[in-house]
């Protein structure tokens, strides 16, 4: 009996970038809360007064939460129509966030947060399934990254500035507007071919191979979320930290982001015709050199030039990630299942970052930062070569 996602995409539409575009605006509604982490962990600490801690745990709890909802989707994925789906947890997803705007107790809003986690963890989970399926997963995972970081360019560079005056309620505000433009654009996503979402969803056993490449995917993955969302979320204390003003911060990081989106660019203007070991391995060697330039952050210029870098080879390094994953596996599970790793790293790098900086020892998480990035690239690479060489063969 076919269990596979109804209403897929329709192979005459599956290599268009405006339906690439569609897919993740509203992919993006489920986690837009991460690309403006850094935002919201500063706003609970200056508009509510919470720790760095508290604050850092209601950031994971959110992100644990979707890591559940994410894995929930797995199991799912194959056995719903994902359109009403889709339309069902962005509306509550929209319900949760306002709901958010009068909480001001750390423990309320850290499971407030964990259940608007779940929902969205589920609604992306749903959305990477579909997006897996395209003719050109890297290229429309590669659009995702370039909306995401596009629009988390605008949250991080205005949103600290707002807080002040309208408190940490114009956060969760902006989360529910996009979560509202994001049915708009479900609405205009086409309808499906069922023969071709029939297709598309009668996976394959993995071969013994592909279950080991599949996992140096997910472990580089979990690994590089990681490495990278430890810093990211407490990029705004490490700058004032530094003793930088907080407008150049803010331009700062609004800039890069807005910059690093071109790493996303390049992944869809490439795609695979260079294959993805060399392209990876430049990335991943500028990632450390990047990271590594926050110990630095005194120096306003090093802070740009290292959230600059930083954010075009994330915005790089993620899209390759999960094409290879969607290589492994047409039915889209695969690539689902790489959400779930990808927001269980997401989650753990502001928790654990959140007990390193108790003492506000931000050298030493700049360390645990590169030496996770370090075994990311490790394991990116391996499987990069692996998948390489299967592309050569066939």
């Amino acid at each position: 009996m076919n269990t596979a996602p109804r209403d897929a995409v329709p192979a005459a539409a599956s290599d268009r970038l405006w339906l690439y575009a569609l897919l993740a605006l509203v992919a993006t509604a489920g986690f837009f809360y991460v690309n403006i982490m850094a935002a919201i962990v500063d706003g609970l600490v200056t508009a509510l007064g919470f720790s760095n801690p508290q604050a850092g745990t209601v950031g994971a709890a959110n992100i644990y939460g979707a890591s559940v909802g994410s894995f929930a989707a797995v199991l799912l994925v194959r056995r719903i129509a994902w359109r009403p789906a889709l339309f069902a947890l962005l509306s509550l997803l929209l319900l949760l966030d306002l709901g958010s705007t009068p909480v001001r107790d750390p423990t309320v809003l850290t499971a407030l947060r964990a259940l608007h986690g779940f929902v969205g963890g589920m609604a992306v989970g749903v959305a990477y399934s579909v997006i897996a399926r395209t003719r050109s997963p890297d290229r429309a995972f590669g659009m995702l990254l370039l909306v995401q970081f596009g629009l988390g360019g605008l949250g991080v560079m205005f949103l600290p500035t707002l807080v002040p005056d309208y408190g940490a309620r114009i956060l969760f505000l902006s989360l529910a507007a996009l979560t509202a433009c994001a049915l708009v654009a479900l609405a205009a996503i086409p309808r499906l071919d069922p023969a071709q979402s029939a297709q598309a969803g009668t996976g394959t056993r993995l071969s013994a191979s592909a279950r080991t490449t599949a996992m140096f995917t997910l472990l580089a993955l979990f690994l590089f979320q990681g490495g990278n969302m430890a810093l990211s979320a407490f990029i705004i204390r490490l700058g004032e930290h530094a003793q930088l003003h907080r407008d150049f911060i803010g331009q700062a990081l609004g800039w890069a982001t807005w910059i690093g989106a071109a790493g996303a660019g390049l992944v869809i203007v490439m795609g695979t015709r260079f294959g993805r070991l060399r392209p990876l391995l430049v990335a991943l060697l500028l990632t450390l050199a990047g990271t590594a330039g926050f110990f630095w952050s005194a120096a306003a210029p090093v802070f740009f030039i290292a959230n600059v870098g930083t954010a075009i080879t994330w915005s790089f390094v993620v899209p390759y990630l999960f094409g290879m994953l969607s290589r492994l596996d047409g039915s889209g599970r695969l690539a689902t299942l790489g959400g779930f790793v990808s927001k269980l790293g997401l989650a753990s790098g502001p928790m654990l970052a959140g007990r390193l900086l108790a003492d506000d020892d931000f050298n030493l998480l700049i360390v645990v930062a590169i030496v996770a990035l370090a075994l990311s690239g490790v394991a990116t690479l391996a499987a990069a070569r692996r998948i390489d060489t299967l592309e050569t063969d066939a």
